[in-house]
């Protein structure tokens, strides 16, 4: 196969123009072009005075492909394409007496159990929350009713956090398998669209990204796997520092010496379970910050001009950053392009916010956080749980804020660049349910953190236009925007104290964001296999 790069061609072209773009590109006939896919197609929007064209990565089988690899030696954009094909870290002949165990069912460890699965492992999954279906029935409890589950809602159930989010599948990780490329193909496999192979900032959308859920979870059955939902993790039992097991909620034990912990970054209740057993972990930092709303359509018209509302780019995303002048980063996270601001506590009495899209991305506002990182060297220095500590702090006072209904604390952006409470709303409505208390948000997070974001807001105007409108709705408090401590591991993949467990994902502070988390689920369900079978890793 030769791959193709920067192949450019209109915006607007038909979808029969790649085949003789390709032929021309290589200058043979089109007979000689076997067969083409799509790697990548992306667009770049940062020069608003040039035609926007597509952009194409383009892997093509042709006849005589020494000959054409020679012909284009010195062309940069022509090469030999690489071997992204996924390889299996072996499969057992037969299933394993003691079975692995997987603790968490979202991104990581949905991956991990179907890697296991296809090792033919048959792994036992324990997730604390409920199957997807129900869960979305109890998350929309708590946004339409203000009823909260503390055990399936936003955080906690089959899917994991990523399930209510815009369900973004591109990541900045160093990637040298293409473990990525599995993730994507699994997804597709279990019925997300296949565009996400090759588009260049791929989204499933809640709505459709709970059904591949579902299939993936039967997929894994069909394996020999076996997927417990309303099943947490209590205890863990170490003898000597080898993992024996764990214990249930309802005291029942299963015994494995190869657990993987894909924990999600809000098991505050499992983070101090460990703790209490010493499994070694330390405090890592994170972010804070609010979530931000505009019209959709002012963010389309900045990043895309002319082009703004064009039905093959859909609503337009970006990606700010600030260093202000008391020494932190201001930075735009979790974009949801036509998207809403939902309601993503876990905890009673609490308020966390969070951005969610559909696949559509059609929803009238656009949001983002707009949050400030913080240390632990700086900010937190009380131990490995402390940033948790801290979490619960601004998050129970979030919740005081709002009224003590699950409301948030709100303030338009020009009332909080100008240090006054906000009274009404203007001509942008907040999404956020169950619904936005407005007043002032200078006490919902510390000093320096409302000092940073207030001097970050008018910079970011100049990137983008009406970005600090005075309408535009800050809505309190983004707290969860990472895990905020690491249950560190070794070159095994096994925590540093404990043999046989094995940190994952996000809640280990490994992973942020689905594809990453279930990237880190497949290498770390391969280091199980490589242990359980005696194999060594290529």
């Amino acid at each position: 196969m030769l791959r193709i790069t920067e192949l450019k061609l209109p915006l607007d072209h038909p979808e029969e123009a790649l085949r003789p773009a390709i032929a021309q590109r290589l200058g043979i006939s089109d007979d000689a072009l076997l067969d083409f896919t799509l790697f990548k197609r992306s667009y770049d929007a940062r020069k608003k005075s040039s035609e926007l064209q597509f952009i194409y990565t383009i892997d093509c089988a042709v006849r005589d492909e020494a000959a054409l690899l020679e012909k284009f030696a010195e062309d940069r954009h022509i090469s030999v394409s690489p071997d992204i094909s996924y390889k299996p870290a072996g499969v057992a002949k037969t299933a394993p007496e003691q079975r692995p165990i997987v603790v968490g069912f979202g991104p990581c460890g949905i991956f991990a159990a179907l890697i296991l699965a296809q090792a033919g492992l048959k792994p036992i999954v324990l997730e604390r929350g409920k199957e997807v279906r129900q869960r979305t029935k109890d998350t929309w409890g708590l946004w339409r009713k203000n009823v909260l589950n503390p055990e399936s809602n936003v955080q906690f159930g089959e899917g994991g956090a990523g399930t209510f989010s815009d369900g973004k599948l591109y990541s900045q990780i160093k990637d040298p398998k293409f473990l990525g490329r599995k993730v994507l193909t699994e997804f597709v496999k279990a019925g997300a669209p296949e565009e996400i192979m090759y588009v260049s900032k791929p989204h499933i959308g809640t709505f459709r990204l709970t059904g591949v859920v579902a299939t993936m979870r039967e997929e894994i059955k069909a394996l020999g796997g076996e997927v417990r939902f309303e099943q947490r993790v209590s205890d863990v039992l170490i003898e000597d520092g080898q993992l024996q097991g764990v214990v249930l909620e309802n005291g029942e034990q299963l015994l494995s010496r190869h657990v993987i912990l894909a924990l999600g970054h809000s098991s505050r209740d499992t983070f101090r379970m460990l703790h209490s057993r010493d499994v070694f972990m330390e405090a890592k930092p994170f972010s804070v910050g609010f979530r931000i709303e505009h019209p959709q359509s002012i963010i389309d018209r900045a990043r895309l001009g002319k082009y703004a509302g064009h039905p093959k780019l859909g609503a337009a995303d970006y990606k700010l950053v600030h260093h202000a002048k008391n020494g932190r980063s201001v930075y735009s996270f979790c974009m949801c392009p036509g998207g809403t601001v939902v309601a993503a506590t876990s905890e009673p009495n609490r308020v966390v916010t969070n951005g969610m899209s559909q696949y559509s991305r059609n929803e009238r506002n656009a949001n983002a956080g707009i949050v400030v990182g913080i240390t632990p060297e700086q900010d937190y220095p009380g131990g490995p749980l402390a940033g948790v500590e801290l979490q619960e702090q601004l998050e129970s006072h979030a919740y005081i804020l709002g009224g003590s209904t699950y409301e948030a604390p709100g303030q338009l952006v020009g009332d909080f660049i100008a240090g006054k409470p906000s009274t009404g709303l203007g001509s942008v409505e907040p999404s956020y349910k169950p619904g936005v208390k407005l007043g002032d948000l200078a006490p919902s997070l510390p000093d320096f953190a409302i000092e940073a974001i207030r001097e970050a807001l008018p910079a970011f105007e100049k990137q983008i236009r009406g970005f600090s409108m005075h309408d535009a709705v800050l809505t309190g408090i983004e707290t969860r925007t990472s895990s905020p401590l690491r249950i560190t591991r070794n070159a095994e993949l096994q925590s540093l104290n404990v043999k046989g467990l094995f940190p994952a994902g996000e809640g280990a502070g490994y992973a942020g964001g689905i594809l990453s988390a279930g990237v880190d689920g497949i290498r770390v369900a391969e280091a199980v296999i490589h242990d359980m079978l005696g194999t060594s890793p290529a």
